[in-house]
Parts: C-alpha cells; sequence; structure tokens
C-alpha cells in the first residue's frame, strides 16, 4: 500500500511538474487566463453546494441567515483569494520594464508555486470573520465598476483597430465589407431595439421608464452615425454601428435584470431561462474582456502598454511563445541588450483583480441576498449598473469621435 501512495504520489508531482512545463513554454498570458477561468468555475460550484457547509463555521454562522446569504458568502470569499492573489502579483510587478529583470521570470515561470499559493488563498478566506468580506463587497462594486469601464475602453479600441486594418489594405473589396457590416450592425441594432418595445412595454401598463431606456439606445445610435459620417469628424461608420449594436445589447441585458414581480418586465414568466442565459453572457463577456485585454496588451498603441514598450510590439502575435515574450534564450540576452517589454505587467494584472470583483458582483446579484437563490444579477442594482455602463460607453465614444476636433494640438491614439 505505502509502495502504491509513493507511486501516485509521484505520478502526482510530474503531472504537476509537466503541466507547469508546458506553461512556461506557452503564453503566460494564456495561462493566467486559464487559471481566472478556473477560479469562475470554482466560484459557481461553491455557490451551488457551500450554503451547508459554511453554516457549520461559527465565525460565519454568527445569527440566522438566508441560503442565499450563504450563496453570496461563498462567491465573495472565492473572488478576494482571486482578487489578492492577482492584486499581489500586480504590486510586485510594478516597475518591470526590461526582459533582464529577474520579475520577469516570476510572471512567466514558477506556475507550481502560483498554483499552489492561489488555493491556499481561496482557502484561507473561508476563515476570515464577516466583517472583512463585508468591506470587500463594498469595494467590489466600485472595483467592478471599474472593470465595466475598461471592458467599455476595451470595445473601443478594438472597433478602431478593426476599422484601421481594413482600411490600411486600401482595396475596394475592404471598403465593401466595411460597407456591409455597418449596415448589418445597424440592422440589428435597430431590429432588436424594436423587439425590446414588445417585451418590456406590455399593453396597457404604464412603463414609462423602460420606453424612456429603449428610446435613449435608439437615439444613441443615430447620434453615432451623424457625428461619425460628419465632414469635419474623421470618423467611421462601422465603429458607430458596432457601439450601437453593443449599446442595445447592454439595454437588453438591463431590461432581462428588472425585478420578476415587475409588470413592466415581459419575460418575467421565464425567469429561470433568462437566468441562466444573462449569467452564460455576462461570463462570456468577462472572460473574453479579459482575454482580449491580455492579448492586446501586446500593442503599444494600447493604453496597456508601458511608455517603454516599443511600437513593434503591435505587429507581433497577440499570443507567443513563452520564450519569445520573455526572452528567455539565452543566446539572444548574452549578445544584446535588455530589451523593453512588450507590456505592462502590473496592469496586467490589475484587470484580473478588478475582473475577480466583477464576476463575484455578477454571481452574487450585486451581493443582495434578498433576491432568490436561483437567479442571477436580477435586481434594480443591476438595471441601473448596466445602463450607467450603456451610457458611460456612449459618451466615451462621442468623446473619441469630438476629442481630435476639440484639442487638434494632441495626438489620440
Amino acid at each position: 500500500m505505502s509502495c502504491l501512495a509513493s507511486c501516485c504520489a509521484s505520478l502526482t508531482c510530474g503531472l504537476c511538474t509537466s503541466v507547469a512545463s508546458t506553461i512556461s513554454k506557452r503564453s503566460a498570458r494564456l495561462a493566467y487566463c486559464g487559471l481566472f477561468g478556473l477560479s469562475l468555475i470554482v466560484s459557481w460550484v461553491l455557490r451551488e453546494v457551500a450554503a451547508p457547509l459554511l453554516e457549520k463555521f461559527s465565525w460565519i454562522n454568527t445569527s440566522t441567515h438566508t441560503k442565499a446569504w450563504y450563496q453570496v458568502q461563498a462567491v465573495l470569499r472565492v473572488s478576494l483569494g482571486n482578487f489578492l492573489f492577482f492584486a499581489g502579483l500586480a504590486l510586485i510587478m510594478i516597475g518591470v520594464k526590461d526582459q533582464n529583470d529577474r520579475r520577469d521570470s516570476w510572471h512567466h515561470g514558477g506556475w507550481v508555486a502560483k498554483m499552489i499559493i492561489w488555493l491556499l488563498l481561496i482557502i484561507l478566506m473561508f476563515f476570515l470573520p464577516n466583517v472583512v468580506i463585508t468591506i470587500y463587497e463594498f469595494a467590489s462594486k466600485f472595483g467592478a465598476g471599474l472593470f465595466l469601464l475598461v471592458q467599455v475602453i476595451i470595445l473601443l479600441d478594438f472597433t478602431h483597430s478593426w476599422n484601421d486594418a481594413w482600411v490600411e489594405k486600401d482595396e475596394q473589396k475592404w471598403y465593401v465589407a466595411l460597407l456591409v457590416i455597418s449596415v448589418g450592425c445597424y440592422i440589428a441594432a435597430f431590429t432588436l431595439s424594436g423587439i425590446l418595445f414588445i417585451w418590456f412595454d406590455p399593453s396597457g401598463e404604464n412603463c414609462g421608464l423602460n420606453i424612456f431606456f429603449l428610446v435613449m439606445t435608439m437615439t444613441l445610435g443615430f447620434v453615432f452615425g451623424v457625428i461619425a459620417l460628419h465632414p469635419r469628424i474623421n470618423g467611421s461608420l462601422l465603429p458607430a454601428s458596432v457601439i450601437s449594436v453593443y449599446c442595445a445589447y447592454v439595454c437588453y441585458t438591463a431590461l432581462a435584470s428588472e425585478p420578476r414581480d415587475y409588470v413592466c418586465n415581459g419575460i418575467r414568466n421565464k425567469s429561470s431561462a433568462v437566468s441562466t442565459s444573462t449569467l452564460v453572457l455576462g461570463m462570456l463577456t468577462t472572460v473574453l474582456s479579459v482575454l482580449y485585454s491580455a492579448c492586446r496588451a501586446g500593442s503599444s498603441a494600447t493604453f496597456l502598454s508601458p511608455p517603454a514598450s516599443p511600437r513593434s510590439g503591435a505587429k507581433k502575435p497577440l499570443l507567443v511563445a513563452d520564450d519569445e515574450e520573455s526572452g528567455n534564450d539565452k543566446k539572444d540576452k548574452t549578445e544584446s541588450e535588455a530589451r523593453p517589454v512588450t507590456y505592462s505587467y502590473s496592469f496586467f494584472h490589475v484587470i484580473f483583480a478588478l475582473a475577480s470583483m466583477y464576476s463575484a458582483m455578477l454571481l452574487s446579484n450585486w451581493t443582495s441576498s434578498s433576491n432568490s437563490s436561483d437567479l442571477v444579477d436580477v435586481g434594480w442594482t443591476s438595471v441601473w449598473v448596466r445602463i450607467c455602463t450603456e451610457w458611460v460607453t456612449g459618451g466615451l465614444y462621442i468623446w473619441t469621435l469630438v476629442a481630435p476636433l476639440l484639442f487638434p494640438g494632441r495626438e489620440f491614439l
């Protein structure tokens, strides 16, 4: 038996070493995204099964609580462990400017130790008193808001980069493709808005708030196109149309998050299906946003790159091998001077820390334990957070169009 246990331990150790070695040879950014995705799975599983377990912890079960309250506690504690892990890495990586810095190897290697530290942090969070979690709960609402703002900036960067890439080809087929996609996006945006009028403005009900949200969404889409096509604005229809579709989608998620007893919520009878779709779309959006921010971090043209990053970084693949990314090739290091890093490691981890807060808010209904534990992201808090996100998106996009006109002496990337 002892021999069998020894063999199992040896195999397990070898497997961990093999996984870590494989990760070290691939992009570290992709590995961090995988670890973040794992944290979402852990949060979801504990949200469903941890309530009866947490009741046995005397420092957590200090009074009578509902099942939903324990679910929120489980999500917040996993999120706090995840947040501390990435926030700690962000602090450690402050000031890394070239690949000869020892911390560059810490960022790309040591995956067995990182996984152990991450797991220990998650476990230790369940031994903290409730007051610490309450403080984190309050801070997470602001952190989640910052992450939504980062999402908006990433979306704006993506749309402008997409448009510039096709325009630079300077071929008729690409211009036609831009026009077709732009028109298609506008049709989709206004069609979705029309459908939302049917779903969230039932006949015989006074749904002035929903009508206001929908009219504002359609107005924003129209304003985007008018400003982008103005002769004095160096804009394009593609970003305007993509942002319009995004605003229409955010408006839908906001209206779908209205309480199930609200008479103007026309899909309240399909609460379970809507809750599941909202969760899946929200989590997918979160993971894709984090993954895209990690990939775009390799470009010096984005806000994720440090000032010392070379402009040639924008031409490199978004996900490259770790040897290329960190400069681990000994020959290159001995024959050439220190090369600057291609993205800000510290800000890269800040993105994940904020995403941890946002995912916690999404899974905990923005920490509202009064709603049904079977529903996700439902309540007036969710509604207004998403509506404000839509309006901020519109405001930032309009600013990117008019800022060069208002400040002609400045350079806007």
